[in-house]
């Protein structure tokens, strides 16, 4: 278990400033004894039934009932059969929001291994086995703060990508990187 970990309050905050919050802090991996740790480079915020992007659009669902659960709780899931996507939900309880991991870097490994959901997936062996799973524990996957004394550079803000379908919502700045 990391000394190091953020604390379920981090993730109870309103889910943008969270998914801008969590760039520069580090998605930490726990596989047969080796520890894997990855600065997070890029996040999306999905937020609530209303966000037409979010998969609790169509409301409560088996899928999507992870979301609607505590802060801190990793929700995972399937696209297109087969890319496992890694979410950190945050807000409320009954509040559907999370946020999406889209790329991490960890030094000594090469950026087209994590630069995306679901690369990072597949590299930290993040499957829906881990779909409820409390990062808080600190056991087998968690996020630890952000290295202070790391100068980051200026956080961008964008459009999150790949969901044209969701019209409106599709516009939302929700997307942070550098």
């Amino acid at each position: 278990m990391s000394s190091k970990l953020l604390s379920r309050s981090f993730f109870e905050k309103n889910t943008i400033k969270t998914a801008k919050n969590l760039i520069g802090c580090y998605l930490v991996r726990k596989l047969n004894g080796k520890v894997i740790k990855g600065m997070i480079v890029e996040t999306e915020a999905y937020r609530g039934e209303n966000d037409l992007a979010c998969h609790a659009a169509k409301g409560r669902t088996k899928r999507t009932e992870v979301m609607y659960g505590p802060a801190g709780c990793a929700y995972v899931y399937l696209i297109y059969g087969m890319h496992h996507c890694l979410n950190i939900v945050t807000e409320q309880k009954d509040f559907p929001a999370a946020v999406l991991i889209r790329s991490i870097r960890i030094e000594n490994i090469p950026e087209s291994k994590t630069d995306g959901p679901g690369k990072l997936c597949r590299f930290l062996k993040i499957d829906r086995r881990l779909n409820g799973y409390d990062v808080i524990r600190g056991e087998k996957l968690w996020i630890e703060p952000r290295d202070t004394a790391v100068k980051l550079p200026k956080i961008k803000k964008s459009p999150r990508i790949g969901i044209d379908y969701a019209r409106h919502c599709r516009n939302y700045l929700w997307r942070f990187h550098f």
